[in-house]
């Protein structure tokens, strides 16, 4: 494991550096993308679920709204670097198949997730190191649609060189064991199959379980409700 293995999670680093907007505007940011035309989603019921949760929810957190209800397929279109849409790598045509594990998500299409950090401090790390770690620490790792949701509240927590996996979502095969690819976010150096025309956005991809990456973190959270 990295010599780094014993530093603390930054706790609220990026909630402090990027702060996220009131829960309402958070709703309302989702509904102007198109996300209930996208979804069917009832945009009058997210608003509502965001103004009830603000009277007690925790400041910095964040409006998600579960992967049943919008699959990281549908949201990562609406990503934004800049002038560059948000895409998925050719490879991961089944995106929508990485489901939570090890993670209890609330029933219901919204919850918030509160407390969220890049963790940069786990930069080089691998996935079956961070995510130990991540739990000694008291801390889950985001879903993919999670991270997703954050950056669409927030394009800047997206940084070159200082991006993000997110192992909360994982792939179960047929035989029962899991997929080593896992999902992240990054951004597109417009190589290879990617194409030119995609430098500079966010591209939602995977990496080896057991492979270690200089410039990316692990999203995760210290908890989540309804």
């Amino acid at each position: 494991m990295p010599d780094a293995q014993t530093a603390a999670p930054s706790a609220d680093a990026y909630t402090s550096r990027f702060p996220l907007p009131p829960l309402a505007d958070q709703a309302e940011r989702l509904i102007a993308l198109g996300l209930p035309a996208l979804t069917g989603i009832d945009a009058g019921e997210l608003r509502a679920f965001a103004e009830k949760a603000a009277a007690d929810a925790p400041e910095g957190s964040l409006l998600a709204v579960h992967p049943d209800a919008a699959p990281a397929s549908v949201l990562t279109p609406l990503l934004r670097l800049a002038d560059r849409p948000g895409f998925l790598v050719v490879d991961m045509e089944d995106v929508d198949a990485f489901a939570p594990q090890g993670v209890e998500l609330p029933e219901g299409p919204f919850y918030l997730v509160h407390d969220l950090d890049r963790g940069d401090h786990m930069g080089n790390w691998s996935p079956e190191e961070a995510l130990p770690a991540l739990t000694g620490a008291g801390r889950t790792p985001l879903v993919l649609t999670e991270g997703i949701h954050w950056l669409l509240q927030r394009p800047e927590v997206l940084e070159r060189n200082k991006c993000f996996m997110t192992i909360g979502s994982r792939l179960r095969k047929a035989n029962g064991a899991f997929d080593a690819r896992t999902p992240a976010v990054w951004i597109s150096n417009g190589t290879g199959r990617d194409g030119k025309e995609r430098k500079g956005a966010p591209k939602v991809g995977w990496c080896w379980w057991n492979n270690r990456h200089t410039w990316l973190g692990f999203g995760s959270t210290t908890g989540r409700n309804g």
